[in-house]
């Protein structure tokens, strides 16, 4: 492991870290006392890429200590905590937070000792308000960008911080746009949509969307720390068996901006491929568009095509990136990225989750390579049956041809069939009497993880393969096929329709896995072994 010099880390002693900063103040203990038990993986690998001298926005980190319990959590929220921290971060970007004419803006996000992809919530944009806007638009000289950031805290700030329910975001921009997608929209159309979302905010929780920066930053703090308690995080550790008391920390970070036009985008992705183990870089990425695009499930993204056509210098940068990371952390990395014009930023790297078949190539390919030992691959495939380094495929049954009803990107492979359930409450009826269900939803939310424990496969009308909720199912071992165009719910009428076909609750489907086939009814399958894979594994465990 590369230790952590101290211009990359610095200690606070009441548990506040800084990342890529400028400096500190003196007297700061030794940074050696940076772990990830205290300011959670997410940070900790961020300190990580920043001491790399990859490109990470500078940030300050609260500890898990304040997570520990509720008087803990409420200390977090108290300027006298993070203001250290603040002061850094507009020491080292020249910007200060709320200033009229340079305003700082800030994500907040969560991040616990051990991966829960999408469990717990994040906050975009903290900072700008009818104050700060007029600076940003002076700085940026960017009105669609300022105007579409500031109706995005509006929404995100409802929603997580005063339980605004999304949808009453979602009516506004539908009565508004229709179904106009809002890149097509300008910058005076957003500015009355977010004239129109700050009054929707007003009706909904009763007071005014709140103008003090320091107001948003205190209240999106808490938000997060309260995150850890919510029904899916708490779903999630109970899932994987991971303890309650280990807390989230709360890293502050500098914002760049993926919708600052043409030349910008979110995206996430593996620096291998995650299903098959090829070694290859495998992203989806989404134009003009923020983080929480991506791996919220509502969006439907693009592979790498478009972004190294576009901005070659950017997908170059992604591509060493992927290269230095695995070889000083020594596995598969799961990265989040933001292109501000054709500039690239790292926000986050992880290992990636991964099915068996990709757990043994890629173990095994690291170990060709020289980037891990034979007893690292032995320990990382040593849970691994030949029973599960199978391919299962759909086959022709008879004279009947096989039509596929439509295709999705898939997200993990595999086949599953069962009977079409639209909610949670359907899928454990009908699991519960011995039926095998496949959860069909429009978006790829992980929300639906309780759903997804009981389910075979997911199928969802829209959705990244990098969404949270497909990494949660790659990792649960089951089959997810995300962002079927020629998918259509009515889910007031509980049926889908697929081309010209309609199908009903409790009707049943096939989900290839393999090639983003779709089927009705139940297709024969074989299951058929990776001879290769197989072999060389029992290579790596002969004595």
């Amino acid at each position: 492991m590369t230790a952590l010099q101290p211009d990359t880390v610095q200690l606070w002693p009441d548990e506040v870290y800084l990342i890529g900063c400028a400096g500190a103040p003196r007297g700061n203990p030794d940074p050696a006392g940076a772990s990830a038990e205290k300011v959670g993986f997410k940070a900790y690998n961020l300190l990580r890429m920043a001491e790399l001298g990859l490109p990470v926005p500078p940030a300050f980190v609260l500890g898990t200590h304040y997570c520990r319990d509720a008087r803990a959590r409420e200390i977090a929220t108290a300027s006298t905590v993070w203001e250290p921290g603040l002061q850094e971060l507009e020491r080292t970007t020249g910007q200060r937070f709320g200033d009229p004419r340079q305003p700082l803006l800030l994500s907040v996000r969560s991040g616990a000792p051990v991966s829960m992809p999408g469990m717990m919530d994040t906050l975009l944009n903290v900072g700008l308000c009818d104050t700060t806007l007029a600076g940003m638009l002076r700085q940026t000289g960017n009105p669609r960008l300022v105007w579409d950031t500031y109706r995005r805290l509006v929404a995100s700030y409802g929603e997580l911080v005063a339980g605004v329910p999304s949808s009453i975001f979602e009516a506004e921009y539908a009565a508004f746009a229709g179904t106009r997608d809002e890149h097509g929209l300008d910058f005076t159309e957003l500015r009355e949509l977010t004239h129109r979302c700050l009054a929707a905010y007003e009706r909904a929780a009763g007071q005014p969307f709140p103008q003090d920066p320091q107001v948003q930053l205190a209240n999106a703090i808490g938000s997060v720390l309260a995150s850890w308690q919510s029904d899916r995080a708490c779903a999630y550790r109970k899932q994987c068996g991971i303890s309650d008391a280990i807390g989230t920390a709360v890293t502050v970070q500098t914002m760049v901006f993926g919708n600052a036009g043409g030349r910008s985008g979110a995206g996430v992705g593996f620096t291998r491929d995650p299903v098959s183990g090829e070694p290859t870089l495998w992203v989806d990425f989404l134009f003009n568009a923020q983080g929480e695009d991506v791996v919220s499930g509502r969006r439907s993204a693009r592979g790498h095509e478009e972004l190294a056509q576009a901005m070659p210098a950017a997908w170059k940068a992604l591509q060493d990136a992927a290269t230095r990371l695995e070889h000083a952390l020594g596995d598969m990395q799961d990265v989040e990225f933001t292109v501000q014009d054709a500039r690239l930023y790292m926000l986050q790297t992880r290992n990636g989750k991964r099915t068996p078949q990709a757990a043994a190539r890629i173990a095994l390919d690291l170990l060709d390579e020289g980037v891990i030992s034979a007893e690292v691959a032995r320990e990382r495939t040593a849970a691994l049956k030949p029973a599960a380094l199978t391919r299962t495929r759909i086959v022709a049954s008879g004279d009947r041809p096989l039509t596929p009803l439509a295709h999705a990107a898939s997200a993990s492979n595999g086949v599953a069939a069962g009977e079409i359930a639209f909610d949670e409450a359907r899928a454990r009826m009908r699991h519960a009497a011995g039926a095998s269900v496949v959860l069909v939803r429009r978006d790829a939310e992980t929300d639906d993880i309780a759903a997804l424990e009981v389910a075979a496969g997911l199928l969802t009308q829209r959705g990244a393969r990098t969404s949270h909720a497909a990494v949660v199912a790659r990792q649960l071992g089951k089959v997810c096929l995300v962002g079927c165009t020629g998918l259509r719910l009515d889910e007031s009428a509980r049926t889908l329709q697929l081309g010209d076909t309609v199908l009903h609750e409790g009707d049943e489907v096939t989900l290839d896995g393999n090639d983003g086939a779709i089927y009705a009814g139940t297709a024969r399958t074989v299951i058929e072994p990776m001879a290769e894979l197989q072999a060389r594994l029992e290579r790596l465990r002969a004595p």
